[in-house]
């Protein structure tokens, strides 16, 4: 540049005049110079812009890549001594980052005790509480456990001693327990941490190891040093309390949070870069969707499993040059943010061992990433929030409060055919890891009837081990057919039918048949889900033939043949690229089991519990809302004299005929479900409540609330119905609200004053004659209660403005809102690219675009009762069937799926019609002949007044016989219209049966 060339100029006449040296540097910004173009399209996406757009950020020139060192010399030949400054500068820079050894901080320990010591007291005390009497007997428990427990102890405790970890086990046991004696819940366990039954005795997990015949060494293998990995759920609202008692136990500068990056994956980074290049968003779309939908898929292996991919890719330059640039950033960061679980402590300053970066909040984190500071030697914890952990708690507490029940969800009946016999019906709906459509599915077929059914379910149900759920349930289904290639796997696999499900079984095949330790074990399984090759081998001939200087006997010295112990290596193979840790799957299978018990045995509690931790996340919301419905658990506005911050079950009164009283329970809508109201508000109501009692009308609530509840809070109550409990409709409240607020301000000023009012001397009976009279107004009508409803709450609260057409929902849609979304479990949709289906639903939202042709296109917001469907409508389709695109249109849609690139599903649709539009008959039934020739003449009439282009089909029930009308007697089925007939003819004896589309 010009200027670059002015200013170098002018610093070396000030270097030569100064005597001060130079330096010469190169500003970079991408590694090679062909980097230039994926930098220049790199930086369009940070910054939201096009390729094509004239006024944008933009390096130009190509030159910010890092030059080697006779590049610099080269551009800087008119001063050499800067090149070598340059060079003595770097010489200096001495930076030693060491590897492999720990840095953890140091446990404080009460005096006269050592680390080693205080661990090996606590776990002493802890197994005797876990294990009655397990110390006491001359085999360490193993008569009554089935081990020796004293004996694992000391394998264990030595081990971690050996290993340096003692202090590791010393914090985390400490937090965890000033979490459970702070009433913090706490996770049974994640990981393999499970399998020790050191962290089972210092109440660190939950899970039984000797039980669930864990394995310690798939947690810390003492011929393999690494770094423990206990991972802590806490109850995601209180997680932050056992963060805090970190910073504040070793110091606010010794802790810190953790960094993490976003990167352009495959899908994502191929959208990005088309949308940059400013190329055709259906052409991009189709690119995209012809990337495989799997985890961790790259663009290279998309080329090499894609026929489709590979072809368009060398047919056409724009694409081709689409997924070289795509290629070139894939995996590159996206965007930084501060890991949502992950906190780093330190012996000392944090910024003694790692660099620290300001983040977006302005809370510091470091700049290296989980990974890195683990490799560092430093001590990363996760303090995982658990939702669920959060709805086990408020259920218990509102069964207790309910029931007066105290349950200690740790010790209820986990063998409870009852609970199984639910699950197995596929009713998992907020039962945790269970409820999404394909774990609901396979719950269905696989009928569990065991916790390690459940196990072995959570297990399987992820990419890869699917593959194997066929031969699992079969083997469960008939165990006589289950085979065994040698009597030895028996004890191992039985309890899985024969499959090798968890990571555990690996190591106890290697470790039973071929002789290898479990630490040895665990590295070859290791090796196998890793698929190093080259360790495969040669371990595949000592699993064979052993190998005596390694100390490993081999299958045939133990009686197995080569030909079977080979075979058995082969399947060992396969399955442990998929295998599952069973230590995890045994930890969640516990919550997944409490929560299914909890669902079975208080739904209504259980339920509200679960609508609470999820009132930010409205889909969701709503989609619990129609599981209550159909649980048969009635759901009832929010009640400013009943309800409270979260959704709350109604004590039974034990008058089931109380019609605001159902048998499966009430639940009453929490009141900050209402937008504009916060918990702070709720407490101040609720406080204003037990003080004065209930709110007797509108009125009194305005005037004993005039400073902590504002006019859109009191006007959001009306709309979602929190006030339906006082005296008068909506419509009134509304209307009159605002005079009563106009009022209450002028007695505020005047209690400011000191001014004494009419109404401040008035005695009791009095001050009625005050009372502002309620205008004489009728209701608002369904629809615009709905709409105020959804204004107010963001989800419909007392129905849906779908529900009078469900009947015919069920019958025509075949996909639903939640099919759309990606599986929790697997992360991954279970619909398929591409497949047709019908939904349905109420236009909320409509996006219009203008394409490239100068067409417009439009995107789609539908609703149906379980939550929203995005719709891409192409210029053809929308050029059909615009009008029917407006918001509140009622509609089905026929279309293709395709998958996003978060694993969701969204419709392109090719047919858009109203929901009136489906082929029906209205049918009328009457007791026999006589009855329908006393009814004959009103139901014609009634026909010819509200003629339409339904046919009108008489059924005799006696007779069992139908006739159609003729088509001059065709009708309407409008909402009033069925209402009128129904009033003629009886509500049960009228009927609309849907046909079809």
């Amino acid at each position: 540049m010009e200027l670059q060339r002015t200013v170098n100029a002018g610093i070396l006449r000030l270097s030569h005049e100064t005597g001060i040296p130079l330096i010469a540097t190169n500003d970079s910004h991408y590694t090679y110079a062909e980097d230039a173009e994926p930098h220049d399209i790199l930086l369009c996406i940070q910054t939201g812009k096009k390729v094509t757009d004239t006024d944008r950020m933009r390096y130009e020139g190509g030159q910010y890549y890092l030059k080697s060192e006779e590049e610099m010399r080269e551009l800087f030949r008119y001063a050499p001594e800067a090149i070598e400054n340059t060079s003595r500068i770097a010489e200096r820079c001495n930076v030693e980052i060491e590897f492999g050894n720990y840095k953890l901080p140091v446990f404080a320990v009460p005096d006269g005790e050592t680390a080693d010591a205080y661990l090996r007291k606590l776990c002493y005390e802890g197994i005797e509480r876990r294990y009655p009497g397990c110390l006491h007997t001359e085999d360490g428990g193993k008569s009554r456990y089935g081990m020796d427990l004293r004996a694992r102890l000391e394998y264990e405790l030595k081990t971690i001693e050996t290993m340096g970890f003692v202090d590791y086990f010393l914090i985390v046991s400490d937090f965890i327990g000033y979490a459970k004696r702070h009433g913090i819940p706490v996770g049974p366990g994640r990981g393999s941490a499970a399998g020790s039954i050191v962290a089972y005795s210092l109440e660190i997990t939950n899970i039984d190891p000797v039980r669930y015949n864990l394995l310690f060494e798939r947690f810390l293998n003492p011929e393999r040093v690494s770094m423990p990995d206990i991972d802590v759920d806490f109850c995601y609202e209180r997680r932050q309390e056992v963060i805090d008692y970190v910073i504040r136990k070793y110091g606010k500068d010794n802790v810190a949070q953790i960094i993490t990056f976003g990167t352009l994956a495959a899908r994502g980074v191929v959208r990005d870069v088309g949308r940059v290049l400013d190329l055709p968003y259906a052409m991009c779309d189709q690119i995209a969707r012809q990337i495989p939908n799997e985890l961790g898929i790259t663009l290279d292996k998309a080329l090499q499993m894609s026929p489709d991919l590979k072809k368009s890719y060398d047919s056409d330059e724009k694409i081709r040059y689409l997924i070289d640039m795509s290629r070139r950033l894939e995996g590159l960061p996206r965007h930084s943010s501060m890991h949502a679980a992950g906190v780093l402590i330190t012996r000392d300053r944090v910024d003694r061992f790692v660099p620290l970066s300001r983040n977006a909040d302005g809370t510091i984190v470091t700049q290296f990433t989980m990974t890195t500071l683990e490799e560092l030697g430093l001590l990363k914890m996760d303090f995982l929030g658990l939702r669920t952990l959060t709805v086990i708690r408020s259920a218990t507490d509102q069964i207790r409060r309910n029931h007066g029940v105290s349950i200690d969800i740790d010790r209820i009946d986990y063998a409870d055919p009852a609970v199984y016999r639910m699950i197995s019906k596929g009713d998992t709906m907020g039962v945790f890891q269970l409820e999404s459509a394909g774990m609901t599915a396979f719950m269905k077929e696989l009928k569990p009837e065991s916790i390690d059914d459940i196990i072995a379910g959570l297990a399987l149900y992820r990419p890869g081990p699917m593959d194997f759920i066929p031969r699992y349930i079969e083997g469960k289904e008939n165990r006589d057919a289950v085979h065994y290639e040698c009597p030895e796997l028996e004890p191992i696999l039985s309890p899985t039918y024969g499959c090798i499900v968890y990571q555990e079984q690996v190591m106890q095949i290697v470790q039973s048949l071929a002789g290898y330790t479990l630490g040895r074990a665990d590295l070859v399984r290791r090796a196998m889900s890793k698929k190093k090759h080259t360790v495969m081998q040669k371990e595949r001939y000592n699993f064979v033939y052993g190998n005596a200087d390694e100390g490993v006997r081999g299958c045939i010295a133990n009686g197995i043949d080569e030909r079977t112990a080979n075979h058995i290596f082969d399947e060992m193979t396969d399955f442990a690229s998929y295998a599952f840790n069973k230590s995890h799957a045994a930890a969640y299978a516990v919550v997944s089991y409490q929560t299914a018990w909890l669902k079975y045995y208080y739904p209504a509690e259980f339920m509200a519990a679960l609508m609470t931790s999820v009132m930010d996340n409205t889909p969701k919301a709503s989609e619990y809302i129609q599981t209550c419905r159909s649980m048969g658990i009635r759901m009832m506005p929010p009640d400013i004299n009943e309800g409270d911050y979260g959704f709350t079950a109604v004590r039974p009164s034990g008058k089931t005929s109380d019609p605001g009283v159902s048998s499966k329970g009430t639940i009453l809508y929490g009141l900050t479900a209402i937008k504009g109201v916060g918990r702070t508000v709720v407490g101040d109501i609720v406080q204003e409540r037990e003080r004065g009692g209930p709110f007797k009308d509108l009125e009194d609530f305005i005037m004993r609330m005039p400073q902590s509840v504002n006019r859109k809070a009191i006007e959001g109550f009306i709309k979602a119905g929190a006030f339906d409990s006082l005296p008068g409709n909506r419509r009134q409240k509304l209307y009159m609200m605002y005079e009563l607020l106009d009022e209450a301000a002028v007695r505020r000023k005047s209690d400011i004053a000191g001014q004494i009012t009419l109404f401040d001397i008035a005695d009791q009976t009095d001050k009625g004659s005050f009372k502002k009279a309620l205008p004489n107004v009728k209701e608002f009508d369904r629809e615009e209660l709905l709409a105020f409803e959804k204004e107010a709450a963001g989800i419909y609260l007392s129905g849906h403005p779908m529900d009078m057409y469900m009947d015919s929902m069920r019958k025509i849609v075949t996909a639903w809102s939640y099919d759309y979304k990606a599986d929790e479990t697997t992360g991954l949709c279970h619909m398929t690219e591409g497949t047709v289906v019908i939904s349905a639903g109420i236009i909320v939202e409509r996006k219009l675009k203008i394409t490239k042709n100068n067409r417009q296109m439009a995107f789609l917001t539908v609703e149906d009762i379980y939550g929203q469907i995005e719709v891409l409508v192409f210029p053809d389709v929308f050029e059909r069937a615009r009008e029917l695109t407006d918001p509140d249109r009622r509609v089905y849609i026929t279309g293709k799926v395709t998958i996003n690139r978060d694993e969701n599903a969204s419709l392109i649709a090719e047919r858009i019609c109203d929901i009136e539009d489906t082929r029906k008959e209205l049918w009328i039934a009457c007791s026999d002949k006589a009855d329908y020739d006393r009814k004959a003449q009103a139901v014609e009439d009634f026909c010819f007044e509200h003629q339409g282009r339904v046919p009108v089909v008489i059924y005799l029930r006696r007779e069992k016989a139908a006739k159609k009308l003729g088509r001059d007697l065709q009708v309407t089925t409008d909402t009033a219209t069925l209402e009128a007939l129904r009033e003629i003819c009886g509500e049960e004896n009228v009927k609309v049966r849907v046909l079809g589309l």
